[in-house]
Parts: C-alpha cells; structure tokens; sequence
C-alpha cells in the first residue's frame, strides 16, 4: 500500500524541517523528489539522505515567490521526466505579531512566500496535470486557518488563504481528475521551533518547550514524521476519493482546548 512508484513529486520547502520528512517519505515509497527551496544546503543535505537510502531526489533551488523562476522550474522537472504526478505546497515563514505590531514589510513578505508562493506553484503545475488528467496537490494549511492564535495576525491570514485556494482548486479541476487536499499541523518540532525558543527565550529553553508541548491537549509537539505518514495517505492512489478537504493534525488542539 502507500506505493508512488514512477510518480515525480515537486515539494516546495523540501530542504528542512516537514518538507524534508515528505520528501525523504515519498523517495522511501518510490516517487522521484524535486526539492524546490531557496536553502542550497538544506536542499543538498536532503537530497544526499535520501539518495544515500536508494531514492531518487534532485534539487532546484528557486524562490517560489517569483512567477518566471517557479515557471522554469517546473520546465525543468519536464523537460526532464515529463510530468508531474504529485505537487506539495509546503514552503512557508512564520511570524509574531498582531495587526497593530506587524508592518507592511513583514505583512507583504507573508503573503508573498505563503500566499503568492502557493499560487505561483498551483498556476504552473496545474497545465501539466491538466493535459495528463491526473494529479494530487497538497497544500500545508495550519490550525491559525481555523482558530484564533495570540499575535498570528499576518500567519493566520496566509494560512486562510491557503485553504481557500484549497477548496477553489479542488473545485475547479475535479473533472480533470486532479485531487486537491490541505493539511493544517499544530505545533510540529522542527529545527525552526527549536531556533525560535533558544532566540527568544535563551536560558528558558527547557521550560518554555514544555509549555509549548503541553499547549496541544495530547500533551506533547507533532513530529515531522506524523505530518509526512499523513501526507502520504493523501497523496497516494488509496485516498483517491479524497479531495476539498482539510485535515488537521494537532493532537486535539482544535476539537479538545475549549
């Protein structure tokens, strides 16, 4: 089951953290990996992981937030294998602040790499599946597109965005046989976690992990494996009448902190 066997996969984001759990995932169950991230170390350390296990993976290293360079980016993956079976959005920056605290800079940064991103993305691979009628799309969402969360003002707009953008490209391209999911992970620990609390809260690390993991009613942090096993259900041939939807995966956070 769960096999992606002559299926290239793009996963923007692929470098660190979930993207490179899906990616090292996915090249477990036989898809061929393009890693789209502006990180060349990142990138490079991932593909040497998973070909150092027998899998197929390349790099590309493309700002996603540019139209032309994703365009040449997705030619490439092309010219090179000749279509694109698997698209994951997962590329995306966090950020603190509320409306009032957060400037125009940092709001359109947001929505440039979140928002723009995923479209530029979508805007390109979608005429590949298109003419091959056939595709799977899996957005990274986030629990900030359903609830409320403490100074997530510019996240929680990108990340509702994103689930709008879900739900219209499920919509449109149904009867083309393109399937269009999102998921939306509470706190996941990733080396992005683990840099923000020795940044913010150096000599408190210990004790600001541990409220942080106990914010999830299960009491403890995601991990990037978790994510990467539920996205390769989604994107697999078993959950093929599975689309338009988002799922989250938050140790209760949504359903059970009330």
């Amino acid at each position: 089951m769960f096999q992606l066997n002559e299926k290239t996969t793009i996963v923007t984001g692929g470098g660190s953290g979930i993207g490179r759990a899906i990616s090292k995932r996915f090249a477990k169950q036989g898809a061929t990996v393009y890693i789209f991230d502006v990180d060349e170390k990142g990138a490079r350390q991932t593909v040497e992981e998973i070909t150092a296990e027998n899998g197929s993976a390349k790099s590309i290293i493309v700002n996603i937030s540019d139209q032309q360079k994703v365009k040449e980016a997705v030619a490439q993956v092309i010219a090179e294998k000749g279509s694109i079976e698997i698209l994951i959005n997962n590329a995306g920056v966090a950020h603190v602040g509320t409306a009032e605290s957060t400037t125009e800079e940092d709001f359109t940064r947001l929505f440039n790499i979140n928002v723009k991103g995923v479209y530029n993305c979508l805007h390109e691979v979608l005429p590949v599946m298109k003419e091959k009628q056939k595709g799977v799309i899996l957005n990274m969402c986030s629990i900030a597109a359903w609830v409320g969360i403490t100074d997530r003002f510019a996240y929680s707009m990108s990340k509702g965005a994103v689930l709008g953008m879900t739900l219209s490209t499920a919509r449109d391209y149904i009867s083309s046989n393109i399937r269009c999911n999102c998921i939306s992970p509470a706190r996941v620990f990733t080396p992005f976690v683990e840099g923000f609390i020795a940044k913010n809260y150096p000599g408190k690390e210990e004790e600001v992990f541990d409220k942080l993991s106990k914010s999830q009613p299960i009491g403890r942090m995601g991990t990037t494996e978790e994510v990467a096993h539920l996205a390769l259900y989604l994107c697999s041939d078993e959950a093929g009448f599975i689309t338009g939807c988002d799922y989250p995966i938050d140790g209760g956070f949504i359903k059970l902190n009330n």
